[in-house]
């Protein structure tokens, strides 16, 4: 696909009318808001981490409303079975001939967006019933396999303070979503905007803006914006640097128990590519690459004893490792 100006300014006006339509439902987390948009351009998978109320939910559904596409939510419970998730098999019977069948009944991850909130409060069983889907966008059931419809997302929130009930994301899981992002507290302006407005009369509904097929292309247009020789073998540089071993920074050596894999690099690339898109360029940069490597890493660095013990949280040492690495060849 040749990306021309008239695309880009098209898109890049589309995705406007989309940031519009969250905003009226959502006030401000307008960083958030961007790299949930990154995610979706992307076609990446993104987990949002905050404290209870800070409307990581209400962002997500807003999302789907503003999106026309297929929308499910999935409320992540310790009872909940995996076949809650990817459907089972029913025991149909013909009346007319007594002929008795199984027939697949799909769950609600055949949808588009899947909002799986609270993903940590279901036990790893179930948790990996979304391991295939989230890789292979497909479904595997009694030796058949089934394709999730295009495009795909898994956006699914946790909460970070509460440990009783919960059961922590297994590494493997974490490794496939694009982003981890972190949804902080309000500023006091936006806190009392928050607050008249859902104290007030019943809002509007937020207006669709988008279907599948501009998802799609947007998805195409990604892949087509330019990323440098020389940021691809920095952000390259990026990634083994944290891996603990020879060559490798100081920081990382002290700080750093396991580091990202490859898939870090690719996701990188592509959200830095997402991000250059969103701001209406043909081409990532390095200030791409800076502002996304906190939410591509974080959830893909084991910290080590000694991180915990000097109170070093992991976007901490992931600015260190990308300030230790040169950008020139």
């Amino acid at each position: 696909m040749t990306v021309t100006e008239a695309d880009i300014e098209a898109r890049v006006a589309r995705l406007g009318d989309l940031r519009r339509a969250i905003a009226t439902a959502i006030v401000g987390q307008a960083e958030v808001v961007e790299q949930l948009l990154i995610g979706l351009l992307a076609g990446g998978h993104c987990l949002l981490e905050g404290v209870p109320g800070l409307g990581k939910t209400l962002l997500v559904r807003t999302l789907g409303q503003a999106l026309d596409l297929g929308f499910r939510r999935v409320q992540f419970t310790p009872d909940l079975m995996p076949s809650d998730i990817i459907g089972t098999e029913l025991l149909e019977e013909d009346h007319g001939t007594g002929h008795r069948s199984f027939r697949f009944q799909p769950g609600p991850v055949f949808t588009n967006l899947l909002l799986a909130d609270e993903l940590n409060r279901t036990p790893p069983k179930t948790q990996a019933a979304l391991l295939e889907a989230m890789q292979e966008k497909t479904v595997s059931y009694a030796g058949v396999t089934h394709v999730l419809p295009a495009p795909f997302f898994v956006l699914a929130t946790q909460n970070p303070i509460e440990q009783a009930g919960t059961y922590p994301l297994p590494e493997a899981q974490l490794d496939r979503f694009l982003l981890n992002i972190r949804v902080d507290y309000p500023s006091e302006d936006e806190e009392r905007a928050i607050i008249a407005a859902t104290t007030g009369g019943a809002a509007g509904g937020v207006p669709r803006v988008m279907d599948s097929t501009d998802v799609l292309a947007l998805q195409a247009l990604v892949r087509d914006v330019h990323v440098g020789p020389d940021l691809l073998l920095w952000v390259t540089r990026i990634v083994r640097a944290t891996r603990p071993g020879d060559g490798a920074p100081a920081a990382v050596g002290k700080y750093i128990k396991w580091g990202a894999g490859p898939r870090a690099g690719q996701s990188l690339v592509l959200a830095a590519k997402a991000r250059a898109l969103l701001r209406g360029r043909l081409a990532a940069t390095r200030e791409d690459i800076v502002a996304l490597a906190p939410p591509v890493m974080r959830h893909r660095l084991l910290l080590s004893f000694a991180a915990e013990a000097e109170g070093r949280c992991v976007d901490d040492v992931i600015a260190d490792v990308v300030r230790s690495v040169p950008l020139s060849a």
